[in-house]
């Protein structure tokens, strides 16, 4: 029987591989950054570790704007801070 392939994605903040399941997903949307916590909306999309410290880095690296060309507002930041708190700090 074969296993299935667990698909690895990369934090833009720490660079580091994880399963997709684990990472939190950012979408940009007509130039807005939302957190797409079901992993199916449509745009371009980068991967964040749960961790605010990822979320910090990521913010002080520009990580958004170079992923997803779309600047990080406050209030996506803090969208995506809900999320990861939501989930647990993990790391």
């Amino acid at each position: 029987m074969k296993t299935k392939k667990v698909p690895i994605r990369m934090c833009i903040a720490c660079r580091e591989g994880r399963p997709k399941k684990e990472l939190v997903r950012v979408v940009a949307v007509e130039g807005v950054l939302i957190p797409d916590e079901t992993g199916k909306a449509h745009g371009r999309g980068a991967y964040l570790c749960p961790d605010v410290n990822c979320l910090d880095r990521a913010r002080k690296i520009k990580a958004f704007e170079r992923a997803l060309e779309t600047p990080l507002t406050e209030e996506s930041y803090n969208a995506i801070k809900r999320v990861i708190l939501r989930r647990g700090i993990i790391k």
